[in-house]
């Protein structure tokens, strides 16, 4: 078996800290999960167990240049790990990398299987809540029991999964200076916006506020209206054709990231995902 590390920093999220230890704790030992958090003044999880916590100091600035440097340093981060770690995954506190379900393997057993060459990426998925079917989400149940719809973001569609030293983008959306693989059995589900309650309340972080990203939620809370406006497609058909149109088109202004152009697409989270344990 590959021996596999997982890395975040967070700011003001023990929610999703909480759900982000316990599942990669899960699947691939808390032992080999490393969190940052954004300033001394964050309390360290209290399930955080065997995890490495380190407090950083505060990065300060806006949206866009606090993202540079926060990326910045968990590239650096990464590329330490690997001298360790076979594979480093990255993400955000809100972000779970999931094998398909129909595989019946962890995390550490498929990435074990796979040549990574540099990096990996599973297929984007960003939750949203039907705020016509769906209630607030319950913490005594699984995320994906309670929610039913995505859109296929290619926003989403990451690098995550890394075997070399890299340098990512703001948000791990890309790395320089190499291109991006879509895994078929991967799928990186972002859980941001998928609880309407949940969102309101961000707006309330003056941290957040103060660094700008009131214009960067409302763009990422639209989820939540597309799912619940616009009609499901089948996610068991879709999603194989939204990995073919992200892997071979690209934005001009970024030709090492995928695309969906102008397209929209929600679906129905297929059954069996319902199952994975976040």
């Amino acid at each position: 078996m590959k021996k596999i590390a997982a890395i975040t920093m967070a700011r003001n999220d023990a929610f999703f800290l909480k759900h982000w230890i316990a599942y990669y704790g899960a699947q691939l030992g808390k032992e080999n999960l490393y969190i940052y958090l954004d300033g001394t003044d964050q309390p360290v999880p209290p399930t955080a167990g065997e995890a490495t916590v380190i407090h950083c100091e505060r990065i300060e600035g806006m949206v866009v240049s606090a993202e540079k440097r926060r990326l910045s340093h968990l590239s650096n981060v990464a590329a330490e790990l690997l001298q360790k770690y076979d594979l480093v995954i990255g993400t955000d506190a809100d972000e779970f990398l999931v094998v398909d379900p129909n595989l019946n393997e962890t995390l550490t057993s498929y990435l074990s299987k796979v040549n990574v060459k540099v990096s990996l990426s599973g297929l984007g998925l960003d939750v949203g809540q039907h705020m016509e079917n769906e209630q607030k989400i319950e913490e005594s149940s699984s995320f994906l029991s309670q929610r039913s719809y995505a859109v296929l973001s290619s926003r989403y569609t990451k690098p995550v999964v890394l075997a070399k030293p890299v340098i990512w983008g703001s948000g791990f959306h890309r790395i320089k200076g190499h291109n991006f693989k879509i895994d078929k059995n991967l799928y990186l589900f972002h859980f941001g916006v998928f609880d309407y309650e949940m969102v309101m309340a961000r707006f309330q972080d003056k941290d957040r506020m103060a660094a700008g990203w009131e214009r960067h939620m409302k763009k990422r809370a639209k989820a939540i209206t597309l799912v619940t406006e616009k009609k499901a497609l089948d996610g068991e058909k879709f999603m194989p054709i939204a990995r073919f149109i992200q892997t071979f088109f690209r934005p001009i202004y970024a030709l090492n990231k995928p695309a969906m152009g102008p397209l929209k697409w929600v679906v129905k989270i297929p059954e069996r995902f319902r199952k994975v344990d976040i």
